[in-house]
């Protein structure tokens, strides 16, 4: 009897939604709907093929704007894989993609909670976690395969007993680079880099990365590589780092002097350059942009900086190079000796004491900023008011800008 009632009622239901009206009904939204959201529930090889057969045929994902104003709840047509999304750059970049209503999806290799803060940019849905595995091809294709953009943020200042420079930096680019362009559908294809990459550098980070930017744009000729100089942020790992030492051990140790040019960059700058690239007509693919901050410092003018938006007594050591490297390289030294991790580094890290030894400046006659429409702040102010955080008073020991601005007739405390 069951059997029969189950029976009736497929018939039944068979009968209601295959009538020719409901039929063409159902054909209309699908056709309308998948351009838009891409398809669902294909993963790996299969997702690959079926992107191939619909992928747009524009070169640039300006193009690819579906409806809507251009807010979160827009459809922008820009399906994007954010490798790397988890870290500082990278939660930039998808706050900018999600707010011109793109969905973005997050391959991840941590813990559940990794991705949290990243759900919340986007609207319901956009923001798509993976839990992947960067040495699994298989996992790496399922990521990208209901794609049309794919962004790689993946870098590593520092090696650990697991991952070296060569791996994260040179090797999983080109791998990358080598199953977007099998996809078939992939548009645009985005490489960060670091600004330095040189195959001379004496930085073994920016070898590594030289090497995957020749290896990107050798499977991946319409590639755009960005080469952000050192980030400035919230979550940065440069100044954080040098207040955190200096309110610990009450002084900052200058290498070779602090003599070093470079020209840090606010990273909401750098993520904004990158989502600009994807909003053209397909102009800076196959280019490499040079994303240097508008001025030119010192390592000692940015130590300054930093003492004075915490309100300490500046106070330095000069470590002349030979010595720093020689403070820094037991590390390098027992990582892969010992049978246990090392911690992290952070002021001493011997690569990016090398680094240090050469200036590090955007070239003259590369492609910059200007070329991707936007003008980036001046480091002094907002971009570094973070840092209010290790005043010894608390935040409010003192006054910055926006302080001033928002309390004009109210004294500073100190």
């Amino acid at each position: 009897m069951q059997a029969a009632a189950a029976a009736t009622r497929r018939h039944l239901l068979d009968q209601h939604h295959l009538s020719p009206a409901s039929s063409a009904a159902i054909a209309a939204f699908r056709s309308a709907a998948q351009p838009a959201l891409g398809p669902q529930g294909l993963g790996g090889a299969d997702g690959a093929r079926y992107m191939s057969a619909r992928a747009p045929a524009v070169k640039g994902a300006g193009h690819l704007v579906r409806k809507g104003t251009g807010g979160r709840s827009s459809v922008s047509g820009i399906v994007a894989t954010v490798f790397g999304a988890t870290g500082f750059l990278g939660r930039y970049v998808v706050q900018q993609l999600a707010k011109m209503g793109s969905q973005v999806l997050v391959p991840f290799r941590g813990c559940e909670d990794s991705h949290r803060h990243l759900k919340l940019m986007g609207d319901l849905g956009q923001i798509v976690p993976m839990n992947y595995n960067p040495r699994d091809v298989n996992s790496i294709k399922t990521a990208v395969a209901k794609s049309n953009v794919v962004i790689n943020l993946i870098g590593r200042e520092y090696e650990t007993r697991n991952y070296g420079f060569e791996e994260v930096n040179h090797q999983m680019a080109e791998q990358l680079a080598m199953i977007s362009k099998e996809h078939g559908g992939i548009v645009r294809f985005i490489q960060v880099s670091a600004l330095g990459a040189s195959a001379s550098s004496p930085s073994r980070l920016l070898r590594a990365k030289a090497a995957g930017e020749e290896s990107v744009l050798k499977e991946f000729p319409e590639a755009t590589i960005m080469r952000p100089a050192t980030l400035i942020g919230t979550e940065d790992r440069i100044l954080n780092r040098w207040a955190m030492y200096a309110k610990n051990w009450g002084f900052l140790p200058l290498f070779g002097g602090g003599s070093t040019k470079f020209q840090p960059v606010y990273v909401v700058d750098v993520a904004a350059a990158i989502v600009n690239s994807l909003k053209d007509d397909g102009t800076s693919m196959g280019k490499t942009y040079e994303l240097g901050g508008p001025d030119i410092y010192t390592v000692h003018d940015l130590a300054e900086m930093m003492f004075e938006t915490i309100r300490e007594y500046p106070r330095y050591v000069n470590l002349p190079f030979p010595i720093a490297k020689a403070m820094a390289s037991p590390r390098e030294m027992l990582l892969n000796k010992v049978p246990f991790p090392l911690p992290t580094p952070s002021i001493f890290n011997l690569d990016q004491i090398k680094a240090l030894t050469v200036d590090n400046l955007v070239s003259e006659n590369a492609l910059s900023f200007a070329d991707l429409e936007i003008k980036p702040h001046k480091l002094k102010g907002y971009p570094t008011e973070f840092l209010v955080c290790y005043r010894k008073g608390g935040p409010s020991f003192g006054s910055t800008v926006s302080e001033k601005m928002g309390s004009a007739d109210v004294a500073p405390r100190f």
